[in-house]
């Protein structure tokens, strides 16, 4: 029960977090349109993030992807950091979607057993 709270608390906070990605993309559609295309992305994201907090068990796959897409994230980032392509101040971006990955496979729900499993017809 405790980690499923947990869960719910990690996903609404990641939820109004990467929504409110929103209101910088009003800001950056003219100055840096590939940026602007990620942060749409990242809002809503948000959005559904706020809606799997409802029940996390029936949202497992955007659970995953949240996860993963935060390691391919990182992953990135990092490569572009240390071949001076970005910053490396953006490194912090790396450990923070590296924790967000971590946080969300560490909490991930269980996968249900399935029921009614069909039997073999002779």
């Amino acid at each position: 029960m405790r980690r499923e709270r947990t869960l719910k608390i990690v996903l609404m906070l990641l939820g109004l977090l990467f929504s409110a990605a929103g209101y910088p993309l009003m800001m950056m559609v003219k100055q840096d349109p590939a940026l602007a295309m990620m942060m749409s992305l990242y809002a809503t994201l948000g959005i559904f993030l706020l809606l799997a907090a409802r029940d996390p068990s029936a949202n497992r796959s955007l659970i995953a992807f949240t996860a993963w897409s935060s390691f391919a994230h990182a992953a990135l980032m990092a490569v572009q950091a240390f071949l001076n392509l970005i910053p490396r101040r953006e490194l912090v971006g790396v450990a923070f979607f590296v924790v967000i990955g971590l946080a969300l496979i560490a909490l991930a729900p269980a996968k249900k057993p399935v029921e009614g499993a069909s039997a073999v017809v002779a």
